[in-house]
């Protein structure tokens, strides 16, 4: 909306979604002057319904196809978690080009998404910072030619804490040093499963082999992601811990367009400390041995339960180090593995294993 903002006349918003936020996407429908609106809560449905009256308001994405019959330019796909899932599928019949910024529609949906990709002629762009990094730099490359791929990671609040008396608490662990996030994303950065998972996705948007990736830290989050290549080159991306950095880019692409941002930081470059990763402080990067080499729903069940842990640890029901213990316990577990080796066959499928893997953790525990 901001990099829109900057440049009015040249875009034109023919939809905006909500969940719940019914006051500020009313804002938002004045500014832009905004025929179509989606918005899931019931109550707030009803409040902009009442509001405006001469715009299109519906709460059911199932009638997304009254809205146009052309195709949209440019989608961006932000909704977290599963709830993304859906919408994001539904859309890509809808659009010439799809921005996501969804770990879980990717890890655990990305066949069903590239399925529909394919079907509809519809262009994907990554826009995590990581993997429109690697993105930019090998959209156009023969993929043989890549040796290896490295997605820098921060280290999050306890890379450097030495004291073990000090109790990771959520307070702490939600505190991060280069990003202003959510508790959730946050507390997965401090574990390093949101890395985990960037590898996961990385592997699904470019089909390749999981031994390509590597994950290095990188406190100072200014270089997102390293390209070596077989003929001997190096490229690295860097920029400014700014997610408008790739969204920009993601819309103008190949346009000349020019986003004010900051100059080369001389000083980082200068001392971009890469490290190896100590798997004693960080064990949960070891679950990227866990994970099948084909598309499976065994995926679906890592993003869920380490989301429901998170969530038990954050409401100070476990401890940090019970998210490791707990979830490597519960991934072992006989019926997950059994998925290793299945694909999903549809949205309902992975939706309804989300469901019941929370279930398992919440009633049951590990």
């Amino acid at each position: 909306i901001e990099i829109i903002r900057k440049n009015k006349k040249k875009f034109k918003i023919l939809l905006l979604t909500a969940n719940k936020n019914h006051s500020l996407i009313s804002r938002q429908i004045k500014e832009f002057n905004v025929k179509n609106v989606i918005i899931s809560d019931p109550k707030s449905y009803l409040i902009l319904k009442k509001k405006f009256k001469n715009i299109n308001i519906i709460n059911d994405l199932n009638k997304i196809d009254k809205i146009t019959s052309s195709k949209f330019d440019y989608t961006m796909s932000a909704i977290s978690g599963f709830n993304g899932l859906k919408p994001t599928i539904k859309i890509i019949k809808k659009t010439k080009i799809l921005a996501i910024a969804n770990k879980e529609s990717i890890i655990c949906g990305w066949d069903l998404i590239k399925r529909q990709l394919d079907k509809h002629n519809t262009k994907f762009i990554p826009v995590d910072s990581e993997h429109f990094s690697i993105w930019s730099v090998i959209k156009n490359v023969n993929p043989n030619l890549i040796d290896q791929i490295i997605i820098t990671a921060s280290g999050g609040p306890f890379l450097n804490l030495k004291n073990k008396k000090i109790k990771k608490t959520p307070k702490l662990a939600t505190n991060h040093p280069n990003w202003k996030m959510g508790k959730k994303i946050s507390t997965d950065s401090a574990t390093l499963m949101n890395k985990v998972f960037e590898v996961i996705e990385a592997k699904k948007i470019f089909n390749l082999s999981m031994n390509k990736f590597k994950i290095l830290i990188h406190p100072k989050s200014y270089v997102h992601a390293i390209v070596k290549f077989k003929n001997g080159l190096i490229k690295l991306v860097a920029h400014d811990t700014n997610m408008k950095i790739p969204i920009f880019n993601s819309i103008y692409d190949t346009n000349d367009k020019k986003l004010l941002n900051k100059n080369i930081n001389l000083d980082k470059l200068n001392n971009l400390n890469f490290q190896f990763i100590d798997k004693k402080k960080f064990p949960l990067i070891k679950i990227l041995k866990k994970i099948p080499s084909k598309l499976s729903l065994f995926e679906t069940v890592l993003v869920s339960a380490n989301d429901a842990l998170v969530k038990l640890y954050l409401g100070k029901k476990i401890k940090y180090l019970d998210i490791n213990k707990k979830l490597n316990k519960f991934l072992d577990l006989k019926e997950f593995g059994n998925l290793k080796k299945k694909q999903a066959k549809n949205i309902s499928e992975i939706l309804e294993l989300d469901k019941y893997v929370r279930l398992k953790i919440n009633l049951k525990g590990v």
